[in-house]
């Protein structure tokens, strides 16, 4: 197997999120929430998860529990959009 293509890249760190689902509330509705609230999301039960790094989706996956850790699987991990150059 070979070795990344630009190596001093490997010890770069960028934020990443698990988005689960979204949903809309109003202000006052979110000024009242506290500890046990439920939120709803538009996400239906089951739905995949979204890997976001660095403000961009990257793969998608599903809840997964490792140990006594909650995890997530990759089921699919997306492809950069290539530039194409006209020459």
């Amino acid at each position: 197997m070979p070795g990344p293509v630009f190596p001093g890249l490997m010890d770069v760190t960028l934020p990443v999120a698990v988005r689960l689902g979204s949903g809309t509330i109003s202000v006052g509705d979110c000024l009242s929430l506290r500890p046990h609230s439920i939120v709803r999301l538009v996400q239906a039960v089951g739905q995949d998860l979204d890997l976001v790094v660095n403000g961009e989706t990257v793969a998608r996956g599903e809840v997964a529990i490792v140990d006594d850790s909650t995890s997530i699987r990759l089921t699919d991990i997306s492809v950069p959009a290539t530039e194409e150059v006209d020459v």
